[in-house]
């Protein structure tokens, strides 16, 4: 191992939600373990956040070197609600109009970070910033200190290149009308519905060309992925997008002892024990496994759709629902609202319901675990792809659709719920529609084909990780040269 004064300082400056930290903690983790000083900069109320995984990691490796530093984020003078530091905070709101509002509110607040930044840079020096895409003017920002910025977007390089092409074709199209997306490989089908908001008019659309062009300006970008997942595109994606990209990843395979894995992300609102003894007691490859991530809201009539596709289907299954409420009887009052009446005492034995955080990594490991039935955000994705399972894809926004298409029509490895469009523009799916796509993934036609692809790249996935795999040799790459 090389002296102290040859290891790089990497730091890390995630976007303030679980979706973006928990893959960062990972990389911070992973870079570490690489020889590297990583540390993680973020808000005093994500720093608790985090506190405890990075606690057990370095009681675990105590010669590697990971740290936090914290910056102030004074929500109130920003206009939001005291202690509002992460999207967590307000997305279980049942006020569609509200959530909105703050989530605006919320990422335009994000600018505030530059002062500081910058003051951190000038002081520290580090070898290089990993900055969250969301914070497009951490180009410039580090480029005043001659230090280099890597771009963090927490998806992968389909999604990445389907976005490029997308923006490339000057055709409008005609709302739901199928069209081949040009110039990507694959003969890739999509619909409007399916595209995300690239308005050049709207917010959004002009924050997306802000973070286009910083892409651009910075040193190059790191990638949560594998090349043997997506070879096309990681091609594509360097030859046509960026000159210079990294695949780090699965990052969660990292986390491979029981504590790791159970307490990835926040305190799980289950027993960790209680929860694996349930799965012990099921076949294998039996349990359907139905998450739509941290963020995503899905309304009553929704679930209560679900939930009668899932009773139909017969199977045994672990369902995570998002709290609306902290307050028992709040609780009790939303169930009667998105539950059909008897349906915990029907599926009692065979179904288990998550109100809250579940240890997801731990269940989807787990050998009873046989199907996900994921809303397709990229680190779920992963977590699915890395345990071999067979999806049904159930997008509700974002980069979303795009991740749908590369399980269902690149990889085969599932079946499409048939949501059509953004959840916020209406889409609505049935209970037959539910009952349909988990019976076709667990025992249609294809199913053990299916099934046989996605084990491979479990396979994939994990030998990328080790010494002489992709990813870890793409690593090396990174940390040499970051390290001069």
């Amino acid at each position: 191992m090389s002296s102290d004064s040859h290891k790089p300082h990497v730091m890390f400056f995630p976007f303030m939600g679980y979706g973006h930290m928990i893959p960062t903690l990972d990389m911070a983790k992973l870079f570490s373990s690489r020889g590297a000083k990583s540390t993680i900069i973020t808000t005093p109320l994500n720093a608790k956040i985090l506190q405890k995984p990075i606690h057990t990691f370095k009681n675990l490796n105590p010669s590697l070197k990971l740290e936090i530093q914290i910056i102030d984020f004074p929500c109130v003078q920003l206009g939001l609600p005291e202690g509002c530091e992460n999207p967590d905070f307000f997305t279980s709101s049942n006020n569609t109009d509200e959530r909105n509002t703050m989530m605006l509110k919320f990422f335009a607040s994000m600018s505030f970070f530059k002062d500081q930044i910058e003051k951190i840079l000038e002081t520290t020096r580090p070898s290089c910033l990993i900055a969250d895409m969301f914070f497009p003017w951490a180009t410039e920002a580090a480029e005043k200190f001659n230090v280099p910025r890597l771009v963090f977007h927490g998806t992968g390089y389909f999604s990445l290149c389907s976005e490029y092409c997308i923006r490339s074709m000057h055709k409008p199209q005609k709302m739901c009308e199928t069209f081949k997306v040009s110039d990507l490989p694959g003969d890739i089908m999509m619909t409007q519905g399916q595209m995300r908001d690239l308005d050049e008019e709207t917010e959004m659309g002009k924050f997306f060309i802000e973070v286009i062009e910083s892409e651009v300006k910075s040193s190059g970008v790191v990638v949560n992925s594998f090349y043997e997942l997506e070879p096309e595109y990681a091609d594509f994606y360097k030859s046509n997008v960026v000159t210079r990209a990294w695949h780090i990843g699965p990052l969660s395979v990292h986390n491979r002892g029981f504590e790791e894995k159970a307490k990835r992300g926040k305190k799980a609102s289950i027993d960790e024990v209680e929860c694996l003894k349930w799965l012990n007691s099921k076949r294998q490859d039996s349990v359907i496994y139905v998450s739509f991530g941290s963020v995503a809201y899905i309304k009553n009539e929704q679930l209560i759709e679900i939930a009668a596709g899932l009773e139909a289907c017969g199977a045994s299954f672990i369902w995570v629902v998002r709290k609306s409420g902290e307050n028992t009887d709040e609780e009790e009052e939303e169930d009667q609202e998105w539950l059909p009446e008897g349906f915990e005492e029907r599926v009692k034995g065979r179904g288990m319901i998550i109100r809250g955080w579940a240890p997801q990594v731990m269940i989807l490991d787990h050998q009873a675990t046989g199907v996900f039935v994921t809303h397709c955000g990229w680190n779920s994705v992963l977590e699915g792809v890395a345990a071999g399972l067979p999806m049904v894809t159930w997008p509700v926004g974002a980069e979303q659709f795009y991740n749908e298409i590369l399980v269902t029509q690149v990889l085969r490895t599932g079946v499409s719920v048939g949501t059509k469009k953004h959840a916020s523009m209406g889409d609505f799916i049935s209970r037959e529609n539910v009952e349909k796509a988990v019976r076709e993934v667990l025992a249609g036609e294809e199913a053990e084909e299916r099934r046989s692809r996605a084990k491979k790249l479990a396979e994939m996935a994990k030998a990328a990780v080790e010494e002489g795999g992709s990813s870890y040799n793409d690593l090396s790459s990174f940390i040499e040269e970051f390290s001069s």
